[in-house]
């Protein structure tokens, strides 16, 4: 201490022996950083061993210098007697853990080279990982393309599986005719794929464990989806749109019924717009299903279907009026799903002789990935909330006796202080109630004033809440308060609310989101009204550009993947003409209602600064809209700037590159930086 006293000087000296005396905690805790991505662990898959005594769940991690993520699987045993270990092999990525009927052997997705002399990429196939006697995994599929998803039939002696294949299959590139693009049909890309080639998903059966496979469906007009036995093994049920316009705008997917050999197919479903997720009753006389009876706005309903086909379907569930998603119907048991309601995800059981529905896990947080097994009487499922990201957890079926198995980035957050999260229930201008979500920023101070960022979600169907979200705690790490909520087009709220969004945009979900931010300022006066910051990406930066073009509150904007000019936008994307239902019909049967709720009408409004964050493959809200966006603001002398993220996506903000996840985020920094906290000197990412 002496030798850094001479260094330092007294008052370094001081400082020191002052710090030396804090505890511990005070020293080390600090603000959470874009760069702190690179150190996440994130879990996810969870599936209960069929005796119900371990767990195994796929934990995902960076790689910094290779600039990937990179997946293995893991075990860990419910009732804690042992820390989790890992069961994949070193250096290989590898998923989709799923256990033999008998638990004496763990089925997963492995990317690796089949055969050293192979030039093509490598392939995910399934791996078969013996678990009573150890050793490797060893590869079962040999599939030219890669598996999908897979499940185990019921006796353990074979898998139906999910893959690709097209006419070209076995065609060398360079044996081609053509190497031109070639559609007749409306939908040829997706944002997530890129380009459609010719190849289509089908079902396969493989043997177990010699690995014969054979491919039971087919056909150039249509994908097959989500398998799943019947409890006797002798036939599969899957989802496909079969109309023969799955490529045509359709949005009719149907759950079918095909003997496990192959054959003829039954049609199960009765509705006119998508039915999906089939899981077999107990005595497999019966299908639960979620379905749409009326339009893609609908909320889905859970049907009952006699497995035989022939007959109306029925409702399941009575007064739902939520999302269901990730059903389950274990055999032995009752169906469970998880739903989105009000900032919270939960999981729900389902009594089908009553036909209601309750709530099986609760609280402030988000319940997803779960998996049950009635017969152990046990249900695993991941938990997160705003100051945690996801971790395992094990319960009784009704939901009682909960406890954590993993305790994943606890190293991480012994280091750094996570702001919590308010709730805000306020109404918006029309008196619609409206509910708000608002944190405080990182050492917040009485009598000291602040800026605020406001931030739109996606969708418009989407729902903020009690999850976790890393751009919300490093907006409140810089020193900055921030406001999320939930305006009408939100999930979670209803049918109805949901509902509320249409013919609306620009119009009533700008109102909601308005209303939130007067009164979030009535209710913190040591808000800066003179430094609010927006920002929201695809529906929220659409919203992002339509506040600042209809009022000049805002000191900085950053809009991200946004539709600035639905015009353009409508005939580019790829849900083409997606926005029908939005408004009063087609773009072409009413253009004027698409230019008046399109943000670049409005653009001589803009005095607002603002960044522009596109990606150049992004298929959804293609790169033209942030082009638009940014050259008529240029054109108004706006301060504006536009970055474009090479080789991404519209997801960019959640499975982009590492590199340019955490890089767009220190963007948004950079900008409200300037001109939030006025720092002249912030410099932009890609300065030298």
């Amino acid at each position: 201490m002496r030798k850094l006293c001479n260094l330092v000087g007294i008052v370094g000296c001081i400082l020191l022996w002052t710090l030396a005396a804090t505890p511990l905690h005070a020293q080390t805790k600090r603000g959470i950083t874009p760069e702190d991505y690179f150190s996440f662990q994130f879990i996810s898959d969870p599936h209960l061993s069929p005796d119900g005594e371990a767990a195994t769940y796929v934990l995902t991690t960076i790689d910094q210098k290779k600039n990937r993520r990179e997946s293995s699987v893991w075990l860990v045993r419910v009732d804690g007697s042992a820390p989790p270990r890992r069961l994949s092999a070193e250096g290989f990525t590898s998923n989709s853990p799923r256990w033999s009927p008998d638990g004496k052997t763990l089925a997963m997705l492995s990317t690796r080279n089949l055969d050293a002399a192979a030039v093509e990429t490598a392939k995910a196939q399934i791996y078969l990982l013996p678990m009573t006697s150890g050793g490797e995994a060893v590869a079962l599929t040999k599939l030219k393309n890669s598996v999908q998803s897979f499940q185990w039939s019921p006796d353990g002696g074979r898998i139906v599986l999910v893959s690709a294949s097209g006419p070209t299959d076995g065609i060398a590139a360079a044996d081609r005719k053509s190497d031109v693009r070639h559609y007749a049909h409306i939908q040829y890309k997706f944002n997530d794929t890129g380009w459609y080639d010719d190849k289509r998903r089908h079902l396969w059966v493989v043997t177990v464990p010699g690995g014969e496979a054979k491919q039971i469906t087919d056909g150039q007009d249509w994908n097959d989806t989500d398998p799943q036995w019947s409890p006797d093994g002798t036939r599969i049920a899957f989802v496909s749109d079969r109309t023969g316009k799955a490529y045509d705008d359709s949005e009719n997917t149907d759950v079918w019924v095909i003997p496990a050999i192959g054959g003829e197919l039954t049609k199960i479903s009765d509705h006119a717009f998508n039915d999906e997720s089939p899981q077999w009753s107990t005595d497999g006389k019966k299908i639960l299903f979620a379905g749409q009876a009326m339009s893609r706005h609908q909320f889905p309903k859970l049907y009952i279907a006699d497995s035989s086909g022939g007959a109306a379907s029925q409702l399941a569930v009575k007064d739902l009026d939520l999302i269901p998603t990730e059903l389950h119907w274990p055999a032995g048991g009752s169906p469970f799903f998880a739903a989105g309601v009000k900032g919270e995800t939960q999981i729900f059981r389902v009594d089908p002789a009553a036909h209601t529905f309750s709530a099986v896990t609760s609280g402030p947080r988000g319940v997803h990935a779960f998996d049950v097994n009635a017969g152990a009487g046990k249900m695993v499922y991941l938990v997160n909330d705003f100051q945690h990201l996801d971790d395992l957890y094990v319960a009784n079926l009704d939901g009682k006796g909960e406890h954590q198995l993993t305790h994943l980035n606890g190293s991480l957050w012994a280091q750094i202080e996570l702001q919590p999260v308010e709730r805000l229930q306020y109404k918006s201008s029309d008196g619609w109630p409206v509910e708000g979500f608002f944190v405080k920023p990182f050492g917040w101070q009485p009598g000291k004033k602040y800026p605020m960022v406001l931030v739109i979600h996606g969708g418009p169907e989407g729902m903020f809440g009690e999850d976790w979200y890393h751009e919300f705690q490093v907006y409140a790490a810089k020193g900055w308060a921030v406001f999320f909520c939930n305006p009408r087009g939100s999930t979670g709220y209803g049918e109805k609310f949901e509902r509320g969004e249409i013919n609306n945009w620009g119009v009533m979900d700008y109102q909601d989101v308005m209303a939130g931010v007067d009164a979030v300022l009535k209710q913190n006066p040591w808000i800066d009204p003179d430094k609010l910051g927006v920002t929201g990406g695809s529906y929220g930066g659409y919203l992002t550009n339509w506040i600042v073009s209809h009022t000049n509150r805002f000191k900085a904007a950053v809009t991200l993947r946004s539709v600035s000019n639905f015009i353009s936008d409508e005939g580019t994307r790829d849900g083409a003409y997606g926005h029908e239902e939005y408004f009063k019909g087609i773009l072409f049967d009413d253009f004027d209602q698409y230019w008046e709720a399109s943000p670049l009408k409005y653009a001589r409004n803009v005095r607002t600064p603002t960044l522009i964050l596109h990606s150049d493959m992004d298929f959804r809200v293609p790169i033209e809209q942030g082009e638009q966006w940014f050259r008529a603001l240029q054109h108004y002398g706006v301060p504006s700037e536009l970055v474009l993220f090479p080789r991404e996506n519209h997801n960019l903000t959640r499975s982009g590159e590492p590199k340019h996840l955490v890089e767009s985020l220190n963007w948004q920094l950079y900008w409200f930086d300037r001109y939030l906290n006025g720092n002249a000197n912030a410099k932009p990412p890609d300065a030298q």
